[in-house]
């Protein structure tokens, strides 16, 4: 790694940003993204999706390096299969959250990560799950939720749109969790203080690299603190107008392999 170097360190987000339709990265990503670590430029991929969510991607990748996970409770060995760090989620206060939450709007659809690299996504009554290629075990019950630790909880509600219902859930219960959007029909609840940004920030510290030596690149609000913690902050085309306000710069969408017209500039 040389001081010449435009970044050291390339963060992305997957879903909108680097994958392409069915988890697919596109040969002119994996081309690009080849050219920058031959540079010297390391990559890791920041992610909404726990650890069992992200795996086949990884592998599809030849990724061998650090990931974050779980929008940033984990961080993952890909070469080694370990679990570095890990963030719980109290079960008790997301209870807490969702009855709060359901006493300003009513009835929410939710679901849970578990913790853990073999763990299970729970979804609960209603819930419906908007990547059927992803594993997931249904429960009759809300109470089944709760059954195992878990690192997040997925929300929806059947009327409420994702920006309505972040507002309203961060308006509620902003004080006690993490409230984040991080796809369509994907609003989330994180432990307090984790989010993209501090995963990110551990990982690269087990790197050496710092933020002022980082690009990201990513498309939903989740993304916004990433952002804010590295040099540069890389909006797709197809971004949450949240993200937009904040880039630094913006690609093409993830169709149109916009990292890789990033990188190939940077790191020719």
């Amino acid at each position: 790694m040389t001081s010449a170097l435009p970044h050291a360190l390339i963060a992305t987000d997957l879903d909108g940003t680097l994958l392409c339709a069915g988890d697919t990265v596109s040969a002119r990503s994996h081309k690009a993204l080849a050219t920058a670590r031959a540079a010297g430029a390391q990559h890791i991929v920041v992610t909404g999706r726990p650890v069992p969510q992200v795996r086949h991607v990884l592998d599809d990748l030849g990724y061998e390096g650090l990931a974050v996970c779980g929008q940033g409770a984990q961080v993952y060995d890909a070469a080694r299969g370990l679990l570095l760090h890990s963030v719980s989620m109290d079960r008790g206060l997301a209870e807490v959250a969702l009855g709060k939450i359901e006493a300003e709007i009513g009835e929410v659809w939710a679901a849970v990560n578990q913790e853990g690299l073999d763990a299970e996504m729970l979804i609960g009554p209603g819930y419906r799950m908007w990547h059927p290629h992803l594993p997931t075990v249904r429960v009759p019950r809300r109470a089944d939720l709760w059954t195992a630790p878990i690192n997040k909880v997925l929300l929806q509600h059947p009327r409420l749109d994702d920006d309505e219902l972040t507002r309203v859930a961060r308006s509620v219960v902003g004080d006690l969790v993490n409230v984040t959007m991080a796809g369509e029909h994907t609003v989330e609840l994180q432990p307090p203080g984790i989010d993209k940004a501090s995963g990110l920030a551990r990982a690269a510290e087990v790197l050496g690299i710092p933020g002022s030596s980082t690009i990201a690149f990513g498309d939903m609000p989740n993304d916004v603190p990433m952002f804010a913690w590295a040099a540069h902050g890389v909006a797709m085309a197809n971004s949450h107008r949240e993200l937009l306000a904040v880039a630094d710069e913006v690609t093409l969408s993830n169709e149109e392999d916009g990292i890789a017209v990033v990188l190939e500039r940077l790191y020719a």
